[in-house]
């Protein structure tokens, strides 16, 4: 399989993805932060169509240009349930479900703790996942509505994948998760981890995606070994001013 993904960033720190199945050429924007943003990435790539919006959870920040998109280009509109109080939503998903972007063969699943209805989309043939707002690179989201041990359950699931998944994250937050994380971990290695996302964020450039198996290394909310160590770590973080 040949998934085309294109990132660039929106609003103040989210990133937005449009991404392309090679083999039919249909095109899909994951969560919509900003319809103005995704128009223009459409047509300075010349892909020409915009057929399926994959919303990842309700917050306005990934759902507010499903109404203009919808109206604009026609799209289906593919989320959870929890979409609906915000936002069109043509077709409800959840754990376990498929949804196909052309011949690309995304399984969703389940992960609460962000919100309560969040939900990720893996396509195990590309080695890729578009995780929302569950997983950050050296992070993972507040707990908006779920609680620490949904979220941890939710991050287990994730750890079972496969190490090589490159990994899709929302939001362009590594540079504080970093600092965080070496207010826990001294190992040189994650010194050298950090200092090249510094480096990175210096000249400009994104650190998104990532990998799991770079983030099973120096992630510290998933190397946390319980839901009580998660919780206290994850308090930690919320009041972190690193």
């Amino acid at each position: 399989m040949t998934l085309d993904v294109h990132l660039f960033p929106c609003r103040s720190d989210n990133y937005g993805f449009l991404i392309r199945d090679a083999a039919t050429g249909v095109v899909a924007a994951v969560d919509t932060p900003d319809a103005d943003r995704i128009l223009h990435a459409l047509q300075g790539l010349g892909w020409g169509r915009l057929d399926l919006i994959l919303n990842t959870h309700w917050h306005p920040d990934h759902t507010e240009g499903n109404a203009r998109l919808k109206a604009e280009t026609g799209c289906e509109i593919v989320g959870p349930e929890e979409v609906a109080r915000v936002a069109p939503l043509d077709r409800a998903v959840g754990d376990g479900d498929i949804v196909q972007v052309g011949e690309t063969r995304f399984q969703v699943t389940a992960t609460p703790g962000h919100t309560l209805g969040h939900i990720v989309y893996r396509s195990a043939a590309d080695d890729l996942a578009f995780v929302g707002d569950t997983l950050f690179a050296l992070g993972c989201g507040r707990l908006f509505e779920g609680t620490a041990e949904q979220m941890f359950d939710s991050l287990q699931r994730l750890k079972a994948w496969p190490d090589r998944t490159v990994l899709w994250c929302a939001h362009e937050y590594t540079a504080s998760n970093a600092r965080f994380t070496l207010s826990l971990d001294d190992r040189p290695e994650t010194r050298a981890h950090a200092e090249a996302i510094f480096a990175a964020r210096e000249r400009g450039e994104p650190t998104v995606p990532t990998r799991l198996d770079v983030e099973l290394r120096f992630n510290p909310f998933l190397t946390a070994t319980s839901a009580e160590e998660f919780a206290a770590r994850r308090a930690a973080k919320d009041g972190f001013s690193g």
